[in-house]
């Protein structure tokens, strides 16, 4: 059984690594472009993604699997919402917890 590898799938340090969230029946995400995991617990993860940060919220949240080299992150529990915490426009940085505790 042979198996199709795309030539640019693998990461390598130096360049943009591509980012994409697969959702399996709202009970496993799997995110690629991760790259470093900030804070975690049972109701919220916060990821740095090569997109920026993106917030996990959820009930019984757990980390199934953690590929820092590759830049994959999988969790599973029941998950509530994804939010992207971008910049808004005009605004200074305040960094990821001031936009998480406004």
């Amino acid at each position: 059984m042979s198996q199709f590898i795309e030539p640019n799938a693998g990461y390598t340090k130096g360049t943009i690594q591509e980012h994409d969230v697969t959702m399996k029946g709202r009970r496993l995400l799997e995110i690629t472009g991760v790259k470093q995991v900030e804070s975690f617990d049972n109701e919220e993860f916060l990821l740095e993604t090569s997109m920026g940060f993106l917030s996990i919220r959820g009930q019984n949240l757990q980390m199934k699997n953690l590929d820092v080299d590759k830049g994959i992150v999988s969790i599973k529990g029941k998950i509530f919402d994804l939010v992207y915490l971008d910049e808004q426009s005009g605004e200074k940085a305040k960094g990821f917890f001031g936009k998480l505790f406004k």
